[in-house]
C-alpha cells in the first residue's frame, strides 16, 4: 500500500493506492468523506481516498507518506467513523533494501540489457538491468515491487523484452541522494551492509 498527500497541490484528501498494478476500468462508492475505487470487473477495492482527512490526522507529508502503524490506525479509525466497513492489509517491510547481486548473465534479447538473480534476504529476486556497472558479487539497493521512487515512480513486477523483472537496481540519482555522480551506474553498496536490511535506515 502506498500513500500520497499533497493539501496544496491536490487539496485535504488523503490517497490510498492499495495495488500497484494498472485497473483497467474502475467504479467508485462513496461513504461520507471515503470514496472507494473499486476494479470494475472483480469489484476488488483498489484504492480509497479519505476527503477532509486533517479532521482525522496532521500531516505535513507533500507527495509519498511514510506508512506507519501510529498512521494505519487514524486511517481505520476514519473508516469506521464513516461506516465503512473495509480492513487494511499493511505490509510494513522497508521497499528499498540492500541486495546482493549472485548472478547475471546476458539478455537474450537486448545486448544492453543484463538478467540479474539478486539475494533481498527473504529471498531471490530476478531484476532486468541496463546499468553499465552491474556485475555478480556486489551489494546494491534494491527498489521492490510497490516502492515509491523520489520521482513519483512507482516500482512494479514488468516484462522486459520478453524477461520478467521484479524491482530495480538503483543509481544515486534516481535516488535523489545528494551528490550523486552525473555518470550512468548503479550505487555499489560497502560490502558490511546485512542483506536484506533497510536501506533508508
Amino acid at each position: 500500500m502506498n500513500v500520497f498527500y499533497n493539501r496544496d497541490g491536490v487539496g485535504d484528501v488523503l490517497l490510498l493506492q492499495l495495488t500497484p498494478e494498472k485497473i483497467e476500468k474502475v467504479v467508485t462508492e462513496t461513504k461520507g468523506d471515503v470514496t472507494l475505487v473499486k476494479d470494475a470487473k472483480s469489484e476488488e477495492v483498489v484504492a480509497i481516498n479519505i476527503f477532509g482527512f486533517s479532521k482525522y490526522a496532521e500531516i505535513q507529508a507533500k507527495g509519498n507518506v511514510d506508512l506507519t502503524e501510529d498512521l494505519v490506525n487514524k486511517v481505520e479509525k476514519a473508516l469506521v467513523s464513516n461506516n465503512v466497513e473495509y480492513k487494511l492489509v499493511v505490509d510494513f517491510s522497508p521497499k528499498f533494501v540492500v541486495g546482493y547481486v549472485e548472478s547475471l548473465e546476458q539478455h537474450p534479447n537486448a545486448d544492453k540489457l543484463k538478467v540479474c538473480q539478486v539475494n533481498v534476504g527473504e529471498n531471490t529476486l530476478q531484476i532486468v538491468c541496463g546499468a553499465p556497472n552491474v556485475e555478480a558479487g556486489q551489494k546494491v539497493v534494491v527498489a521492490k515491487v510497490g516502492a515509491v521512487m523520489p520521482s513519483g515512480m512507482i516500482i512494479k513486477d514488468a516484462e522486459l523484452r520478453g524477461v520478467a523483472s521484479s524491482g530495480m537496481l538503483c543509481s544515486a540519482r534516481e535516488l535523489a541522494l545528494p551528490n550523486a555522480p552525473e555518470v550512468k551506474g548503479i550505487l555499489i553498496l560497502e560490502d558490511s551492509l546485512e542483506v536484506g536490511s533497510s536501506f533508508l535506515k
